[in-house]
């Protein structure tokens, strides 16, 4: 069981992780696509954090208020995404001021599955879903308590985040240049595995 005020600090964590990786993840929007990506994400990140910090309800409304500041931005099409499944862990969220690990797995499979539905992206598509799915789905198998689901979930990530090196763009500006890709990391699975990293410290 986490409270809602560890879950906070985690999701801090996690948003000062993507700041730290902002200069990383514009060079290699650089590449294949407009090189703002680290921007966009810091913004991302920013909104989080505000909403964490300004939230005065329980788990489900902290997350709420994350979603909700997150769709309000101009961010391109990182902004929808992570919306989405933001919101889609709110769904499945408690309302009250702590969360177990069997609901945590409830809410990280509703988030993938929205975002999912949404993307249409799959593992080797080149796009945040080969960061966000197999953390996902690390955490659906894993066996522990809630630092162990953030722990696994992390190393997925990461591990998703490099395989998207050996794939070549199938979405977004980046989809044109074709194998040209191959070689470069995802910014968006990138960032995604960032997130994860920081959600892993408590």
């Amino acid at each position: 069981m986490i409270t809602k005020d560890e879950l906070a600090v985690r999701l801090k964590n996690a948003c000062a992780e993507v700041r730290a990786a902002e200069d990383e993840l514009t060079e290699i929007d650089s590449h294949f696509g407009d090189a703002d990506h680290g921007l966009t994400m810091c913004k991302i990140a920013n909104a989080i954090e505000g909403a964490v910090d300004a939230s005065e309800g329980g788990i489900q409304e902290m997350l709420d208020d994350v979603a909700m500041e997150v769709m309000v931005l101009n961010g391109g099409s990182a902004v929808p995404l992570w919306n989405t499944w933001l919101d889609g862990l709110q769904e499945e969220a408690p309302e009250g001021d702590s969360v177990d690990a069997a609901q945590i797995k409830a809410m990280f499979a509703n988030a993938l599955e929205e975002l999912s539905d949404m993307s249409g992206a799959v593992v080797g598509d080149k796009t945040m879903m080969d960061a966000f799915i197999p953390a996902c789905e690390a955490i659906a198998a894993c066996e522990g308590d809630e630092a162990a689901l953030f722990d696994s979930a992390a190393a997925a990530a990461e591990e998703g985040a490099e395989n998207s090196k050996n794939f070549p763009s199938k979405f977004g500006r980046a989809k044109s240049y074709g194998d040209k890709t191959i070689g470069t990391p995802d910014a968006g699975a990138v960032s995604m595995a960032r997130f994860f990293r920081g959600l892993a410290k408590a």
